[in-house]
């Protein structure tokens, strides 16, 4: 099977920015030259991931997660490796040799794709023979083009409609149950799960139909709404209906209008406001919150005004909370009871619609009338009681401008805050000191061939200052082997970076020793690395030639030397003391 190209990978990842990659899912706090969090793979309270902009890696020393921008998206945003290729060269600007793609598309992956296309198109052809649905569509003013761009058709009641027409065969019927487009019963019998209801087929990034939402005709039928469960494809918790379309439609989208259901999506853009979304029968989550943020500066959220609204309001802020980052802005509408987007909008239009949005309440301000809503704040004890709240929630900023800002609220608010010259709430920074791993862990003491090794995971450059054939390659000590791989590997491949230089020994015993040393950080500019490399290199070679020394003078004593012996060994005595 074809490959993509080693230098076309080295060339992409040298390219990407992983602080700006992962910042975007991630909220980083710089720490000297490098940036921490917490690990995005395993639940923790204190950061120890980290990401190393100049070695284009990053390390969780909790879990030990690790890699390149490329398995960091095959981690996060759960995508396939040629996937994740494709996206990369997309944020870079590159573009993927199609033939390699097309040679190396995973047939399964691409099968199940196809066969949720499949169940799509299936879907909206019923909807071309169903007078009902396209009755219920007509009574909501949703016309052919919405329609068509949105994918929108229609589940034909009975048990096996989808069966019937798309099950020809069991390879077939797997694929779409494993799609989430079927239901067993207890005997094991397999069925349609949709049945009788109008479809929504959610996309994702790429416009490939991944899960459907389907919703009844039939008032008393429940319920109301029915969306696909979690498969390989469909992470509920990670998608947003209409973000596909949204995207078609703007170059650079300038907000995203969060709403509660797929008809709130279809109303507003049947209307002209093209920024809705819709989180799929779940609370906002911190996934849900970077892709917004990825997508648009800013964020509005629209909810029912009642006691329900106000809580999934709530918990849109503690999700987008830590993804606050300067530039950023989240907002809240609330609208009066009995309205939803779609009669706003179908009362007011659009130009009503973003009235409404202008004045939409900032993140900031429903923070902290939601903290102090209960609060006398009349009182010292209703300002402490206001400032204990506050504080951990404003803690999770990112810092910046916007973080020192709400700080000052709060001081403004009740007195005291969390103030940067404080000592009680002022953690510094520590410095990793030489030869110091992340988090204070003292690293043991380095032999000359590890502290090659790790001077070269610092800067793999560094290695083209090397000329081979290296003499050290003869030495007989732990590592040598691995370390001439390195150097090898590096002048196949100049412009290989540290997390690529590590997942190419990632079938090799030698992997985890490499993980850590990545994830060491040695200060020093490039200049005083280079000088250490080097150094370095020349006591192996030193060593190299005493073990050759040694090894004649043995023989000697042993049998004695012959001619060419005797001159080696006095060359190799006059090039010790050069």
């Amino acid at each position: 099977m074809a490959r993509i190209p080693d230098a076309f990978i080295d060339d992409l990842l040298a390219r990407a920015d992983l602080v700006e990659l992962i910042g975007a899912r991630v909220p980083l706090k710089r720490q000297g030259k490098e940036y921490a969090a917490c690990c995005p793979f395993h639940d923790e309270r204190s950061p120890s991931f980290t990401v190393s902009p100049a070695k284009q890696f990053y390390h969780c020393f909790g879990c030990g997660a690790h890699g390149t921008a490329i398995s960091f998206l095959m981690n996060y945003d759960r995508l396939e490796f040629l996937d994740a290729i494709d996206e990369l060269a997309k944020q870079t600007g590159m573009e993927v040799p199609r033939d390699t793609v097309q040679r190396n598309a995973n047939p399964d992956g691409q099968a199940l794709f196809d066969a949720m296309a499949a169940a799509s198109a299936f879907f909206q052809k019923q909807l071309l023979g169903s007078p009902k649905a396209q009755s219920y569509l007509d009574d909501r003013g949703v016309d052919t083009d919405i329609r068509a761009r949105f994918g929108i058709g229609y589940a034909p009641d009975g048990f096996n409609a989808l069966r019937d027409a798309l099950g020809t065969d069991q390879r077939q019927l797997g694929l779409l149950e494993r799609g989430g487009l079927f239901s067993r019963n207890d005997s094991g019998r397999i069925y349609d799960k949709f049945r009788d209801r109008v479809m929504f087929p959610i996309h994702d990034r790429r416009g490939r139909a991944i899960g459907f939402g389907g919703r009844v005709l039939d008032a008393d039928a429940s319920p109301k709404y029915l969306n696909s469960p979690e498969t390989e494809l469909f992470h509920k918790g990670r998608e947003l209906y209409g973000l596909w379309q949204v995207r078609q439609a703007h170059n650079k989208i300038p907000r995203l209008v969060v709403v509660e259901g797929y008809m709130d999506v279809i109303a507003l853009f049947q209307h002209g406001v093209d920024t809705a979304v819709a989180t799929l029968g779940t609370a906002t989550t911190p996934d849900h919150a970077e892709l917004l943020f990825r997508n648009a500066p800013d964020v509005y959220f629209c909810f029912d005004g009642d006691r329900a609204g106000r809580a999934a309001a709530w918990k849109a802020v503690e999700s987008v909370l830590p993804r606050m980052k300067d530039g950023r802005q989240g907002f809240f509408l609330f609208l009066p009871d009995g309205e939803d987007p779609d009669s706003i909008v179908r009362t007011e239009g659009a130009a009503g619609f973003d009235a409404r949005l202008q004045a939409a309440t900032p993140l900031s301000q429903f923070l902290f009338d939601s903290l102090s809503a209960d609060v006398n704040l009349g009182t010292l004890e209703g300002k402490g009681r206001l400032a204990e709240r506050a504080k951990p929630l404003l803690a999770q900023i990112p810092d910046g401008a916007f973080a020192d800002l709400m700080q000052q609220r709060l001081t403004e608010l009740t007195g005291v805050g969390a103030r940067s010259s404080d000592p009680a709430t002022h953690v510094p920074v520590q410095r990793v000191q030489r030869g110091r791993i992340g988090h204070g862990i003292t690293a043991p003491r380095r032999s000359l061939v590890r502290s090659a090794i790790l001077l070269l995971l610092q800067q793999p450059a560094l290695a083209l200052e090397l000329e081979p054939p290296f003499r050290f390659a003869g030495l007989r000590q732990p590592g040598i082997e691995l370390l001439v791989d390195l150097l090898g590997l590096i002048y196949d491949r100049p412009d290989i970076g540290t997390g690529a230089l590590v997942e190419h020994f990632a079938d090799r015993e030698e992997h985890a020793a490499l993980q850590k040393l990545a994830a060491v950080t040695l200060p020093g500019d490039a200049t005083t690395l280079r000088e250490e490399l080097l150094d370095t290199i020349a006591q192996l070679n030193r060593q190299t030639l005493q073990q050759r020394i040694d090894e004649l003078l043995a023989k000697q004593r042993q049998s004695g030397l012959d001619d060419d012996d005797k001159d080696e060994l006095r060359g190799l005595l006059n090039a010790r003391f050069d």
